[in-house]
Order: C-alpha cells, then structure tokens, then sequence
C-alpha cells in the first residue's frame, strides 16, 4: 500500500510547495497512451495521480474530459480496465497514491465488496465517487478500508458546515475541494474569496485539501498553492494530450511543477 494521501500532501508542503494533483482519463486516447501519459505526468513531479473512470453519464465534467471519456469508452475502457490500469502502472514501479475518480453506478454494477478488493489488488490509494453523499457513504467507505484504500470526500462552495463536520469525522485522510460551482473545465482566474473557503473548510474538516475544477494555467497554480495543499489539474491537461500526446502533457505538467516550486 501506497502513503495517504495527507502524509504525501504533508510530505510535500515540507519542502515548500503545495501537491501537484494530475488528473488523467484512463484509455484516452487508448490505453497504452494514457499509461505514457500517466508515465509523464509523473516523471515531471506529480505526488498524487488522479486517474479518471469514464462514464457514459458523467454529470461533474466539463466539455474536455467528456470528450476524452468518449473516447476511452469508444476503445473499450470500462472499470474493471481501469483497475488493470492502476495495476499495470503499479507493475511499472509507480509509487505515489492513485486516487480512482468514478461514479458511483459503475460500482454498483459490479458490487461493492469485489470493487473494494480489486481496489485493493490493483494498488489503488484512494477512491473519489462523485456522486456518492457522505451521508451515504459509511458502507463504502469500511468496504474500501477492509482493502487499505481511503474514501475521499467532496465539499463545494455550498457545502454547509454541519456536513463539513461530518466530512471531517470521515475516515479518509484528505479532502477533494471543488473550487467552484458547476462542472470541470478550463477558465480565467480563481474562484472569488476562494482562499478564506479554503481556510474555513480546512478549519471545519481538520484535513488536507485537493483542490480542483478549473485550474489550469501556471499562474493560477502558482496563487492557489498559497492555500491548497494540493493543486489538482485535469482538463488542461486532458486537452494538452489530445493534442500533443504524452509529450504535450508532459510539457504542460513541466510548467505547472515549476509553478508551484517558486
């Protein structure tokens, strides 16, 4: 079993600088160019993968990685292949966490208690399920931790604080903030007074925070770093492989660690 994700958050504020958080699709645009893809984000300096499931219905995601999803699933990708996935990048000798980012049908489809022990088989750190509520999430989250795999929790904008107390009683050892209300995509600037929610929110919960959903330029990077312990970036990067491959992520992913090291 990989760290937690707290300790590699932790491990990497040490040295001065918030996580870099990649996030990719597995087989998009097949399934050996996402695992290069994934090779390359990590040889630039990721501490945690994100590796996205595709879904036919993906209702947290913007035009990029809908589109990216499209494809994956145009090639065969389903969830069980997602978990070879982590695997065969496992195989490799990839050693940071990889968080697995689904919704929650796929595993209900397959049954939660062989998902939890393919999670755990495959060298998955962690899970994110979009669309499963916190109040809803105890059997999940003990099936998963019967395996070493964590339950990562989602708060927004709107989360209220009684449920930012109860995402804090949560076993997992760190937290997905969404930046902004909507779905993911590439856009100007940062959220409004987004560093006093981050604070109040980190506050609330007693965790670490990931923050995601609209970061995609160095600079934005660079200025969350301020507050987030870790940086998460998906569709910029998405759309940087559609059009230049592993090297075209690669590149990108080169900027974004630079970023966040000054």
């Amino acid at each position: 079993m990989s760290v937690s994700l707290a300790r590699a958050l932790h491990g990497r504020r040490a040295f001065g600088r918030a996580g870099f958080v990649p996030f990719l699709v597995a087989g998009d645009p097949s399934y050996e160019a996402s695992l290069r893809a994934a090779r390359a984000v990590i040889a630039a300096g990721a501490d945690i993968l994100e590796v996205g499931v595709p879904f036919s219905d993906p209702v947290a995601d913007g035009p990029a990685i809908q589109a990216a999803g499209q494809r994956a699933l145009l090639k065969g990708m389903t969830l069980t292949k997602a978990l070879q996935f982590v695997g065969d990048l496992r195989k490799s000798g990839v050693a940071i966490p990889i968080v697995l980012f689904t919704y929650l049908n796929p595993i209900l489809r397959m049954g939660t208690k062989k998902f939890a022990r393919l999670c755990g088989g495959s060298g998955v750190s962690a899970v994110l399920i979009v669309d499963l509520p916190i109040e809803e999430s105890t059997a999940t989250e003990g099936e998963l931790a019967r395996h070493g795999v964590e339950l990562v929790p989602l708060a927004s904008p709107t989360t209220t604080d009684k449920r930012l107390s109860r995402i804090g009683r949560a076993a997992g050892t760190a937290v997905y903030y969404v930046s902004r209300e909507g779905v993911t995509g590439v856009r100007k600037g940062l959220a409004p007074n987004l560093a006093q929610r981050i604070a109040h929110v980190k506050k609330m919960t007693g965790k670490p925070l990931m923050v995601g959903f609209g970061v995609a330029e160095p600079s934005q990077a660079k200025a969350l770093s301020k507050h987030a312990d870790g940086v998460v970036v998906g569709s910029a990067l998405v759309l940087a492989g559609a059009n230049g491959g592993a090297g075209g992520v690669s590149r990108l992913a080169k900027r974004l660690v630079s970023a966040l090291e000054i």
